[in-house]
């Protein structure tokens, strides 16, 4: 198949609906591969990249929530911690060594009151003193734990989560509850430190916008502006970027609830992607429009689709798989260089109806120490825009929404190996179940 430049027309004459040559020539063609074409060579395979665990997000990938937690693990539900070649000793193993030994001791001192004439009353004082002393140790080694583990339970109970149970290594019950409470105050000092962080990013992001917005609406009403369109243009995208925060927002909580539904359905692939890239153009051409003089039109980057086969189908949520490829593609042509390239690839998965899809970009990529993070929310990462710190608009909430997405399909999404550039895998089983 033969591949034109930007705004050509493929070969075969299949070519994607434009709005005009000139919106061709500034977002770039779709090329549509045809079935059996030799020049396409044999599909792009890569190994599934491992979603990245939200936990050194602090955050386990794999569960539905921003923080993980260990509760429902094996070490958790046994009680045991992995002692290696330790052996744990049960309160039942010490409290029956008690009433073993308090034998021993009573039957010592009889054997000994027969032998030496003594008094049976001296024999069973003795050996009732000895059996409180020994009682009294053996219940200061159990209630002295409980004592502190109840005071360390009030203080996280007051939200003081940097309290911790000491004796977390003792070899019995009372030492895996010791572990399990300090587990769940690092739990729950990591999402407390989560909320205050989330409460932090979205402040800045709605003051962001409020604040451009003001500035507009108070140089018009002091008449330092006219109310002329080009103004009310600024003052329209500064709303519409609030309304885009809010929208991500609430979708990001309804995914948490697990109030969203699937409503999978058998669809067309080629037709399917080739739409949502268009739409995924057209939005980042409006958006630096009408973001003011910072904005940096990215109507140089080209965008290339290459599904295989050309009749691949697929089953998923047509709605929430365009949240995932429009936020993939937004972020790709973001972090594009100029004139770069952004593939968009389509492959059957292992199953029947299982997807495998691809966003390419030629951007700098993502470190290796970062790729556990660009999945959490408001992560812009260290890596830099082409235009600069803070030049692309974006919150660092779009990859969150479509990690969640694919793991309400039950699939997986992850940064793979790239040569060049940054390179996102998406598996989408055929027969997709909803997460609660």
């Amino acid at each position: 198949m033969s591949r034109g430049r930007a705004g050509s027309r493929d070969r075969s004459g299949d070519d994607v609906p434009r709005d005009g040559a000139d919106h061709d020539r500034a977002h770039g063609g779709v090329d549509r591969p045809r079935a059996g074409d030799p020049s396409q060579g044999p599909p792009r395979d890569g190994g599934d990249a491992p979603r990245p665990r939200p936990g050194r997000e602090g955050p386990r990938a794999g569960a539905r929530r921003a923080l993980p937690f260990p509760y429902g693990t094996e070490e958790c539900r046994t009680g045991r911690r992995g002692r290696l070649g330790g052996v744990t000793i049960s309160i039942k193993t010490k409290l029956g060594t008690l009433v073993v030994v308090s034998v021993f001791i009573t039957t010592g001192l009889l054997l000994v009151a027969l032998r030496t004439a003594t008094e049976l009353r001296f024999i069973t004082v003795f050996s009732v003193i000895a059996t409180l002393l020994l009682t009294q140790f053996v219940a200061h080694g159990l209630t002295a734990p409980l004592d502190e583990m109840n005071k360390v339970a009030k203080g996280i109970s007051h939200g003081d989560y940097t309290r911790r149970v000491r004796g977390a290594d003792r070899r019995d019950e009372l030492g895996d509850l010791a572990s399990t409470i300090n587990r769940m105050a690092d739990d729950l000092e990591a999402v407390d430190r989560h909320r205050k962080e989330l409460v932090a990013n979205v402040s800045h992001e709605l003051r962001t916008p409020i604040a451009a917005l003001r500035a507009v609406l108070e140089n018009v009403v002091d008449g330092v502006s006219a109310a002329d369109p080009e103004t009310m243009r600024t003052a329209l995208a500064q709303t519409e970027r609030l309304g885009r925060l809010v929208e991500t927002l609430l979708d990001l909580s309804r995914l948490d609830n697990g109030v969203v539904p699937l409503r999978s359905r058998r669809f067309e692939v080629w037709p399917y992607l080739s739409g949502v890239i268009k739409e995924a153009s057209l939005a980042a051409s409006q958006r630096a429009v009408g973001s003011g003089a910072r904005a940096h039109a990215r109507t140089d980057v080209h965008l290339h689709l290459d599904v295989s086969p050309s009749d691949l189908t697929a089953h998923a949520d047509v709605e929430r798989l365009h949240q995932v490829v429009a936020n993939l593609v937004d972020n790709a042509v973001k972090h594009s260089p100029p004139h770069g390239r952004v593939t968009v690839r389509a492959r059957r998965g292992p199953s029947p109806e299982s997807l495998r899809l691809e966003v390419e970009d030629e951007g700098p990529g993502i470190p290796e120490s970062e790729r556990h993070k660009v999945f959490e929310r408001f992560n812009r990462g260290s890596v830099p825009s082409p235009h600069g710190p803070g030049s692309d608009g974006g919150t660092g909430l779009g990859l969150a929404i479509a990690r969640w997405c694919v793991d309400l399909h039950g699939g997986r999404i992850g940064v793979a190996e790239s040569v060049r550039g940054c390179r996102i895998l998406v598996t989408l089983p055929g027969t997709p179940q909803q997460r609660g």
